[in-house]
């Protein structure tokens, strides 16, 4: 027998903890949908890898997910995986909805008073024409810094893993996003890494002047329940999961996984 709309879950994909942040907000506005949460910690950190070898890592790994979990949606909670694999995966798989994430560039625009906006992203997100692009189109009359981080993605694992983090080296990550131009401030960050929001409140207390730290995870997870068939009621079948790629997570992961709420498969 084939699965029930009712026993499809909903899949999110990430290269370490980072997709948490979106798994948070799907599960406030669709608490009648069962979750999959992929953590490919084997091949974290994305920036590391080359784009073409990444892209062929990410849709082999998908052709296994997918026949395994049969997801009614797919969503990519990772900027560098989305902006580099998101239209191979499409491809490869025409039939599973396929939700990305990218930068929040055009609610940052349309947001600013000073026209300063910086996206803090990791290098990878920063270096893509897709991010060049979305400023293109959205924010002409901003001036946009891009920030790309080598730190803070692994910062935010450590801190969720471990429970604390080096401020000093928080600030030091954030510190570029801060400019002062013809009398203006920057008075938007857009955090356009999943992982960021977990660092938030260390941000907000380490930069030198208050700003709006945009983070999308909510936008994502609206997005994925628009794709979805609506649903009377039902109750999702059978318990959140969590999947790590290595198939070895160590303690901290585990019990990481467990404070969300997710089973670790």
């Amino acid at each position: 027998m084939g699965m029930t709309s009712t026993d499809r879950p909903v899949l999110m994909f990430d290269s370490g903890i980072g997709g948490l942040t979106v798994l948070r907000e799907a599960r406030v506005i669709m608490p009648d949908r069962r979750f999959v949460y992929v953590a490919d910690d084997a091949g974290f950190p994305y920036g590391a890898w080359e784009e073409k070898a990444l892209s062929r890592r990410i849709v082999d790994l998908f052709g296994g997910l997918l026949a395994t979990h049969h997801p009614e949606i797919v969503v990519v909670a990772c900027n560098t995986a989305s902006t580099i694999v998101l239209s191979d995966l499409r491809a490869a798989y025409p039939a599973t909805p396929f939700v990305g994430t990218v930068p929040a560039i055009k609610p940052a625009a349309e947001r600013t008073r000073s026209g300063l906006v910086s996206v803090l992203a990791t290098p990878g997100t920063v270096k893509r024409q897709y991010t060049r692009d979305l400023i293109a189109q959205w924010a002409t009359k901003c001036h946009v810094r891009l920030v790309g981080s080598d730190q803070l993605a692994g910062l935010a694992e450590t801190y969720m893993r471990e429970g604390f983090v080096d401020e000093e080296a928080v600030r030091a990550e954030i510190a570029p996003c801060f400019i002062e131009k013809d009398g203006q401030r920057t008075d938007i960050v857009v955090l356009a890494c999943t992982h960021y929001p977990f660092l938030a409140n260390r941000m907000r207390k380490t930069a030198p002047w208050p700003v709006d730290w945009i983070d999308p995870a909510e936008a994502i997870a609206r997005r994925a329940l628009s794709l979805l068939p609506s649903r009377r009621g039902d109750t999702p079948a059978g318990e959140d999961i969590a999947i790590f790629t290595s198939g070895k997570p160590d303690f901290a992961g585990r019990r990481l996984m467990q404070g969300f709420g997710l089973k670790v498969a």
